[in-house]
């Protein structure tokens, strides 16, 4: 029988990755699928900050084994930016499409167009508390290409490739991604466990 685990997460496009990587070997809960809809604070200023903030939510509310991930676009030319606030570049409201929107506009002219995509992974399995962090790198474009994906992948062009997170296909992401690096060695610590 697969491990149970609780990912931190309704987000649908996370869940898809993070349940595709996991295959057969576990089964990943959503927040909705334990019952809850809490609108999870991320206050801290760092990527490990906020995905402790989120795992400890869980497991000190619910009481369950879980992980929590923060994610972030750092471009160079913008000192970091958007960081922490990738979701909400563009305000609180915002949608996917205005957080490109905003990047791209203010990368207008910019020649240095470097970026990296960093992800960490909060776990917690009883009273442990492990992260793990996956990076890649690439350039923002200087317009959407692809309509696969979520998020800043229409802009994001991996080195690796030289081709849009939005372009490629789900497998083919997952293999280099950010996300599916950090996932990757949280399953290889939780197959060993």
């Amino acid at each position: 029988m697969a491990k149970e685990i609780v990912f931190a997460s309704n987000n649908p496009h996370k869940l898809a990755e993070i349940r595709r990587l996991a295959g057969d070997g576990f089964r990943i809960l959503s927040l909705a699928e334990i019952g809850c809809h809490d609108d999870i604070p991320e206050t801290a200023d760092t990527l490990e900050g906020n995905s402790l903030i989120k795992a400890r939510w869980i497991k000190d509310r619910y009481g369950m084994d879980c992980f929590a991930d923060d994610t972030g676009l750092q471009v160079e030319a913008l000192g970091g930016a958007p960081g922490v606030m990738s979701a909400r570049y563009a305000g609180p409201e915002c949608s996917p499409e205005d957080n490109m929107t905003k990047l791209l506009a203010e990368m207008e002219g910019v020649t240095d167009r470097r970026a990296a995509f960093r992800t960490v992974i909060t776990l917690i399995l009883g009273d442990e508390v492990k992260q793990f962090s996956g990076e890649v790198f690439g350039t923002i474009a200087t317009r959407r290409d692809g309509t696969a994906g979520f998020g800043y992948d229409p802009v994001f062009i991996a080195d690796e490739t030289g081709r849009s997170f939005a372009s490629m296909s789900a497998d083919e992401k997952n293999a280099i991604s950010h996300r599916g690096r950090a996932t990757r060695k949280l399953l290889e610590y939780l197959a060993s466990v």
